[in-house]
């Protein structure tokens, strides 16, 4: 790690429990290692975390780089990207922003009552964006359940079942997660229809596990609803963690909730050098 002091800051954020450690290296520069991030994601030795993000300088007002809790990293995470829009607003006073990652240039806005919303792009929806091992019809896949496969700038397989909570997501999740028809592992959701614009959805993320919500899971779940005709396109997803509400729209699917800046804290350099 490449830093200007003895200690390290950090901030610890959360969309609806989906929790965050997120490093602010527009000042100093920054290389993370694998080793490093899985030690400030154990939760008993570090700090622990869903994801990790590192805010750089770059295109738009800020670039964004997502790693999950096993070191590996991740194209897209959508709650991480609304609580540093939610960071970076209350920083310039602004209520609109761009911030750029993996998966391009997002648009994000103030969407008032404390709400904020962002962009996360259009869909993919060919096998080989997403992507699969091979070309097949992404809206049922042949995997028991019939489950859909969506990019968000990330894979998703989402199955719809008539009880979300009746899934052991910790031996469900797993399985999927590797599943041979994903070569870069992917997210797993258990999905079940309240109504027109309501799901219950549960989620287990590649490389983080069970979590109590997923930004690009909930996008990628009303996507897969609308397509299969069992919502619209304007949804309300409630997750263990809280509601988010998910809008595909013709410039890309837009989610709005809640976001928390709980605390910071510092690294020092004894632990920095400790954890690798």
């Amino acid at each position: 790690m490449e830093r200007a002091s003895d200690t390290l800051p950090f901030m610890k954020m959360h969309g609806l429990g989906n929790d965050f450690v997120v490093l602010d290296g527009r000042a100093q520069t920054m290389r993370l290692t694998p080793s490093l991030v899985r030690a400030i994601a154990d939760r008993h030795r570090g700090v622990g975390f869903d994801q990790l993000a590192l805010i750089e300088p770059g295109a738009g007002d800020a670039r964004l780089t997502f790693y999950n809790a096993d070191g590996s990293t991740a194209g897209a995470c959508g709650n991480a990207t609304r609580c540093i829009a939610r960071y970076l607003m209350d920083e310039t006073g602004r209520d609109r922003l761009t911030l750029v990652t993996e998966r391009g240039a997002l648009l994000a806005e103030d969407a008032g009552a404390g709400l904020t919303s962002v962009n996360m792009g259009q869909p993919q929806l060919d096998w080989h964006e997403i992507p699969l091992a091979r070309e097949m019809d992404t809206l049922e896949l042949p995997i028991d359940g019939a489950p859909t496969a969506t990019g968000m700038g990330n894979p998703h397989c989402t199955f719809f079942v008539e009880d979300a909570e009746a899934v052991d997501l910790t031996s469900f999740g797993p399985v999927h997660e590797h599943h041979p028809l994903y070569p870069e592992r992917t997210n797993v959701q258990v999905a079940s229809i309240i109504g027109p614009d309501h799901i219950r959805m549960r989620v287990w993320e590649r490389g983080a596990g069970l979590t109590l919500a997923s930004g690009s899971s909930s996008c990628a779940t009303a996507v897969a609803a609308a397509r299969r005709g069992l919502t619209g396109r304007k949804v309300t997803i409630e997750l263990d963690g809280g509601t988010l509400q998910v809008d595909w729209r013709e410039d890309g699917v837009w989610m709005t909730g809640g976001t928390a800046h709980v605390f910071d804290g510092s690294f020092s350099r004894a632990w920095l050098e400790a954890a690798g």
